[in-house]
């Protein structure tokens, strides 16, 4: 799947596929002009990704060949032990998490799941935890609190399950819960939103002394979609919804709402998987060692006073 403004990137590609193809049947020599191509289609992507509006990161962020959290967590970490329940109803599939180690350091991996076809998206709710996600995900940081493991959230949801039956079984009560438990958690805690980071559903699990975002990305209270539907009564005005959010990672860095960005490859991190992970495990592993050296207490403090510093008000 290409999205809109790829087409034209995606057309050059296929004439470099022919003239290479060409080159390989035939004796002419073409390797000057399959050079300038492969120049024009490197300077179209550069220019093209570079410039892309808030609603095409949007996009970028659902592309279906996406990483998912697994997928991060089986490519940066070793001996993954994904842990299932939340000891009171049952077990959320869209709500992933276990312990881990990435680069030698134990640590305890939480995060949302999407599905890649249709059956695993039905298996995973798309990514939208229910309340019993939200109390798996918080046992999982009080038994790595416990056992003195930092804590990694990934966060890619298109927000918490709106069903009738999440709100009887209390999702904002879980989702509140999670929030003042993790402001007081004694270890590290790093948060990355990979993906959509919608609403509560990805406040969640992201109180965090740390909170990065890949480039292509959105943090938001709603998505543009909804944004729209509720001031212009459409979903036809998402793109100018987008902007008004002001949503992307640039945005949020620049509002001061989180801490840093992950740079993806040229492209998307669907292009080069690889070097997404390592660029993501390279940026955890840092932020990692660093909160370690701190106290507890000071880490607590710390993320007090940063989300409590957030905003502004007269």
């Amino acid at each position: 799947m290409h999205l809109e403004f790829e087409k034209p990137i995606i057309e050059l590609e296929s004439k470099l596929s022919d003239m290479k193809e060409l080159a390989q049947q035939s004796e002419v020599d073409v390797s000057d002009a399959i050079t300038k191509l492969e120049n024009k289609i490197l300077k179209l992507k550069k220019d093209t990704f570079e410039n892309l509006t808030r609603w095409q990161r949007v996009q970028l962020s659902r592309h279906p060949e996406r990483p998912y959290t697994l997928d991060y967590i089986y490519e940066m970490s070793d001996e993954f032990v994904e842990l299932h329940g939340d000891r009171t109803v049952k077990d959320d599939k869209a709500m992933v998490g276990g312990f881990a180690e990435i680069d030698g350091i134990p640590v305890m991996i939480i995060g949302q799941q999407k599905g890649r076809n249709t059956k695993q998206r039905q298996e995973r709710n798309f990514g939208m935890a229910n309340p019993e996600g939200y109390r798996k995900a918080l046992r999982l940081m009080k038994l790595a609190e416990k056992f003195n493991r930092p804590i990694i959230t990934l966060i890619d949801t298109p927000g918490a399950f709106p069903g009738l039956e999440a709100e009887e079984r209390g999702q904002g009560e879980a989702i509140a819960r999670n929030l003042k438990e993790m402001m007081m958690l004694k270890v590290p805690v790093v948060s990355v939103i990979i993906g959509e980071g919608a609403s509560g559903g990805a406040l969640g699990i992201a109180i965090a002394d740390k909170v990065l975002m890949m480039e292509n990305t959105w943090y938001s209270v709603i998505s543009p979609e909804s944004c729209s539907s509720i001031l212009w009564r459409s979903w036809d005005y998402k793109e100018q919804a987008a902007e008004a959010l002001k949503l992307t990672a640039k945005d949020m860095l620049e509002n001061k709402l989180i801490d840093g960005i992950i740079k993806e490859p040229l492209g998307g991190a669907h292009t080069d998987m690889q070097a997404s992970s390592a660029e993501l495990k390279k940026e955890l592993v840092k932020h990692l060692k660093a909160l370690n050296k701190q106290s507890a207490e000071k880490r607590i403090d710390n993320r007090i006073e940063k989300f409590s510093s957030m905003g502004a008000y007269q």
